[in-house]
């Protein structure tokens, strides 16, 4: 089977016919998440097919081919939707899958390792890196001002971090 890539997670159920309500861990949500597109639900990645959809305060309210009670809607709650990796489709120049991401050796500049990136949180426009660094949790702006060269193939990101951004968190003194 494909490497899956995770798309959203159900929040918990909606209503009485077996409607979700799904917390998107996509960019893409109207690709993602419409009529016929099938997603893999669960830690069996059980392929159901969508077969409502609808938007509410930019969250999917969603009916799955087999799900038809608010029973088995609530059995769903948090359970991760994924799609098949094959099935993502290219992104634009300058973007990333979260999946690339994870598991690139951060450094600075001059080369000084800063640990490995181990998520990404944020939406598109406001991403930013979780890195594992030697003295901690470190979060950097995913921004081609700071980031200023990524290398998938190599799993590799270079850096420029403003004065004080990495020592921010490094004590794990987040405020």
């Amino acid at each position: 089977m494909d490497d899956l890539v995770l798309v959203g997670r159900v929040a918990r159920a909606h209503g009485n016919r077996g409607q979700v309500i799904v917390n998107l861990d996509t960019d893409f949500p109207d690709e993602r998440f419409r009529v016929g597109a099938v997603v893999m639900v669960g830690p069996s990645a059980i392929a159901r097919v969508i077969r409502e959809v609808r938007f509410h305060q930019g969250r999917p309210i969603i009916a799955l081919e087999g799900i038809e009670t608010m029973n088995e809607a609530e059995a769903l709650a948090g359970a991760e939707l994924k799609v098949p990796a094959a099935a993502a489709g290219t992104l634009p120049e300058d973007t990333y899958y979260h999946y690339d991401l994870i598991g690139c050796e951060v450094a600075d500049r001059s080369g000084k390792p800063i640990g490995s990136v181990t998520g990404v949180e944020g939406t598109m426009e406001r991403s930013r890196l979780v890195i594992a660094g030697s003295h901690g949790e470190v979060l950097i702006p995913l921004v081609a001002e700071i980031c200023t060269e990524i290398d998938v193939a190599r799993r590799r990101i270079v850096v420029n971090p403003p004065d004080g951004l990495l020592e921010l968190n490094a004590a794990g003194g987040k405020s």
